[in-house]
């Protein structure tokens, strides 16, 4: 029987790691963002986390994981890599960089090898929910998975409520 999940980059780093996760699926909608995947999945909009593709001003991307109901304050993410100024990427230039499309971008086996900077106060939720590498599709774990599977994983406090 053939599997109802797409097989992306980031399950297969999840199963090469071992770690303990399970697939949600939801119905992706442009710019339905992690509110739609929350009340789909019925859970709280806090434990859906949006991964974000970022780069500083020399242009090096680097990833920031952020509960979905938050911000990120870039002025702050900025003094911790100690450079003058960060932002988002553009959507194409964050294809590039991470292998997802905008929507399903996920920290797990991106294309380029990134420092990804979790907001610290992920660790207080008992269960996350963070996109799989594909529209529509989430990984339910607990947030020890992300520092165990993630290779360069930096806890920061940069929320700012939305």
């Amino acid at each position: 029987m053939k599997d109802e999940f797409p097989m992306t980059m980031a399950i297969r780093a999840l199963k090469t790691a071992k770690a303990a996760f399970n697939l949600k699926k939801y119905t992706y909608t442009p710019h339905g963002g992690t509110i739609q995947a929350a009340t789909q999945l019925g859970v709280d909009h806090h434990a859906v986390l949006k991964t974000i593709i970022l780069e500083d001003e020399t242009k090096k991307p680097f990833v920031c994981v952020m509960h979905g109901d938050r911000e990120i304050s870039v002025k702050q993410l900025a003094r911790i890599r100690g450079c003058k100024t960060v932002q988002t990427c553009e959507p194409d230039t964050a294809d590039r960089h991470s292998g997802y499309h905008v929507g399903g971008t996920s920290p797990f086996g991106t294309r380029k090898r990134m420092k990804v900077y979790i907001e610290e106060t992920v660790f207080e939720c008992p269960l996350v929910y963070i996109n799989a590498g594909h529209r529509g599709l989430c990984a339910e774990m607990a947030p020890a998975v992300l520092e165990s599977v993630l290779p360069e994983t930096q806890r920061v406090r940069v929320a700012i409520e939305s």
